[in-house]
């Protein structure tokens, strides 16, 4: 019988690409973290900034790559030069709490069979705009309501076993921007038969300013398109996090409401048709509003709907050309 360990080793690993003042808060909270990490690994993934020179003024191992090649190649760098038992891997635009350390060593102390952990955004982003708030805070709704047993990685605060993650190869390394690279090593977990936990209680603070087209373009071009192809590949469509039966059901309730909307320009008696598709809508999601209406108070949640519909159309979309993009290469191949 294997007795369980009484101490782990911590190595954090950072990708960072231009990091800026959020790579100084991220690095400012590691240095306040009790207990301390083993060790941190910086990955300066060609960034012109001088982020690493930050990095070495926090005492960090840093490893730098001359020409960007993407976080999954850089926090495959810092998984090899690691020491720990454990790798937890951040962004550079997240600063974590002084427990975080404290809390993952006891997950995998408490629980032998766990193969890897991750943890979600705080209710209180960094960033001050409606974007950044309304983004970061439906990822935190969307974990906080998800299952604890989870079915992928996420590596903005997700932790791992060294040998197994090396066993398994790592992150795809093709995914040469921020992508799905962390999603689709969790599919590979799953398929191996290793446990993946959601621990609610390990947040961290997201920094980042969300505006039209940063959050438009990383949410349909970096997320929901290689995410749908990533689907079809792994034949893999969990209810759970964004995938849930409801945002399905919710999916088909938007394209309903806007084919309703256009048709009562030739005919009227559709705008009844598109009311009631606003209020099985508004049921549907009605306690993700009432959440913001909770955090954010009344103008808040009501500024979220408009947007709320509009992830679900171009999350929509984004399934249908991706699925077409799927079915086309599986053809040529």
């Amino acid at each position: 019988m294997t007795l369980p360990a009484t101490k782990l080793v911590i190595s954090v690993i950072i990708p960072v690409h231009n990091g800026g003042a959020s790579f100084r808060h991220c690095l400012s909270s590691l240095a306040n973290a009790m207990p301390a990490p083993t060790e941190i690994i910086v990955v300066a993934d060609g960034d012109t900034d001088g982020s690493w020179l930050v990095a070495e003024e926090f005492g960090a191992k840093v490893l730098r790559i001359p020409t960007s090649g993407g976080p999954a190649k850089a926090r495959n760098l810092g998984a090899r030069a690691a020491t720990g038992d454990i790798l937890f891997f951040i962004d550079a635009d997240v600063t974590i709490t002084p427990d975080a350390i404290s809390k993952v060593e006891k997950a995998f102390i408490d629980e032998p069979e766990l193969a890897a952990l991750i943890g979600s955004y705080d209710d209180a982003p960094g960033a001050s705009n409606f974007l950044s708030q309304y983004k970061n805070l439906f990822h935190h709704y969307t974990h906080q309501t998800a299952k604890e047993e989870a079915f992928t990685f996420w590596g903005a605060c997700g932790a791992i076993r060294r040998q197994i993650f090396l066993d398994l190869g790592g992150f795809d390394e093709s995914y040469r921007r921020p992508s799905i690279e962390d999603i689709e090593l969790g599919y590979r977990l799953k398929q191996a038969g290793h446990k993946i936990r959601l621990c609610k209680d390990l947040q961290v603070k997201h920094l980042k300013y969300w505006g039209v087209v940063s959050l438009l373009k990383a949410e349909f071009f970096y997320r929901a398109l290689p995410w749908t192809e990533l689907i079809w590949r792994d034949h893999q469509l969990s209810n759970d996090l964004n995938l849930g039966l409801k945002s399905r059901l919710s999916v088909i309730l938007t394209y309903g409401l806007v084919i309703s909307l256009l048709a009562a320009f030739w005919f009227p008696g559709f705008l009844a048709v598109a009311l009631i598709l606003s209020f099985l809508l508004l049921a549907i999601n009605l306690q993700v509003y009432r959440f913001f209406h909770c955090k954010r108070g009344f103008w808040f949640a009501l500024r979220v709907i408009p947007w709320h519909w509009l992830y679900y159309l171009y999350g929509g979309l984004a399934f249908a050309i991706g699925t077409a993009r799927y079915i086309f290469s599986v053809k040529l191949a």
